[in-house]
């Protein structure tokens, strides 16, 4: 573990022979490969016209490695030597990004063009550190045949996402995003913001004592959470839906439902009760306004109204915990 995080047993780019940085060349070629097809893979259910981007990608990545591998055999013969990014110190290392699913279609392909420009880099400046001309030349080669993959790679792009499938594609991505986090966030949020007022402000006014109505609080807000994150899984799985998976969309409204309850629970830590409830009603206040905000901002309801509809619910819970509380 240690000689991984710092380099020991890793042999520096200096050290590596013409020979080695062939084969370094063709592993990292076949890497890329992989990544670019496990991109498509990614990508194929959602966003088809980019997946065939990222499989042309690939395609080239092979082309460039058959191309490596048939200079070595003329140079070197049929063994190549087994020499990969991780071997070498120094050497630029792909992020296991790839293997998360679902893929967001920008982030993948801000990440194929990253990689790209790292590889070019990389043998840009890797030509600058050798006096051999042999290797430089080799090393130049390979930078520009780096650049080269950035300019086809926006070539396909061009050919494959035009603007309108690209705008298509955005579309269907930020949705699926609020499906799968915001309105389960909000929700979350709603509950525990709003359902907890009535318990919370009843116990303090029925006791007068701020930890107690902190402990009642706390309870109420960790019991919704749990209750309204299990309520989410076993509810829709998703599929048919198109929400995206339970599980994401369970943890965001059990804790988006405990933080709710939590912003108002939380002050009453404090031991002087008309201080602790000032605290708490103000908290309350930005609570129900960042409710509105979000439903106005994902989802494109009015502010004013969806201000009007929370902050009158609220008003009528809290209103109600009030009450019973000095009954």
């Amino acid at each position: 573990m240690l000689s991984r995080v710092f380099g020991f047993g890793r042999r520096s780019f200096d050290s590596l022979s013409e020979q080695e940085i062939l084969a370094l060349a063709i592993s990292s070629e076949e890497d890329d490969g992989r990544i670019y097809r496990a991109y498509a893979d990614g990508l194929a259910e959602d966003f088809p016209q980019s997946a065939k981007v990222f499989e042309a990608m690939a395609e080239e990545e092979d082309g460039h490695r058959d191309s490596l591998i048939e200079l070595y055999r003329k140079r070197f013969g049929e063994r190549i030597p087994l020499i990969r990014r991780e071997h070498v110190r120094g050497y630029y290392e792909r992020k296991p990004d790839w293997l998360v699913r679902p893929l967001g279609i920008e982030h993948v392909r801000r990440q194929a063009e990253e990689m790209e420009r790292q590889a070019y880099r990389f043998y840009v400046e890797a030509a600058k550190r050798t006096t051999d001309a042999s290797t430089r030349k080799l090393l130049d080669e390979l930078a520009a045949a780096e650049l080269g993959h950035e300019n086809s790679a926006q070539e396909l792009e061009q050919q494959h996402v035009p603007g309108e499938v690209k705008e298509e594609e955005a579309t269907a991505e930020q949705r699926q995003f609020i499906l799968t986090y915001v309105q389960p966030g909000l929700a979350g949020l709603m509950d525990g913001s709003v359902s907890t007022l009535a318990p919370i402000f009843a116990a303090a006014f029925a006791t007068h004592a701020t930890f107690q109505t902190f402990l009642v609080g706390l309870a109420a807000s960790i019991g919704a959470g749990i209750s309204m994150g299990f309520t989410e899984v076993a509810s829709d799985d998703g599929k048919l839906s198109g929400r995206g998976s339970p599980i994401k969309r369970g943890l965001t409204v059990g804790i988006m439902t405990t933080l709710g309850g939590l912003g108002h629970a939380l002050p009453y830590l404090i031991p002087h009760f008309w201080t602790a409830t000032i605290v708490a009603a103000i908290v309350v206040f930005f609570e129900l306004w960042a409710i509105a905000f979000i439903q106005n901002r994902y989802m494109q309801t009015p502010f004013w109204r969806a201000a009007f509809q929370v902050v009158l619910g609220g008003a009528l819970v809290l209103g109600a915990g009030v009450l019973i509380g000095n009954a």
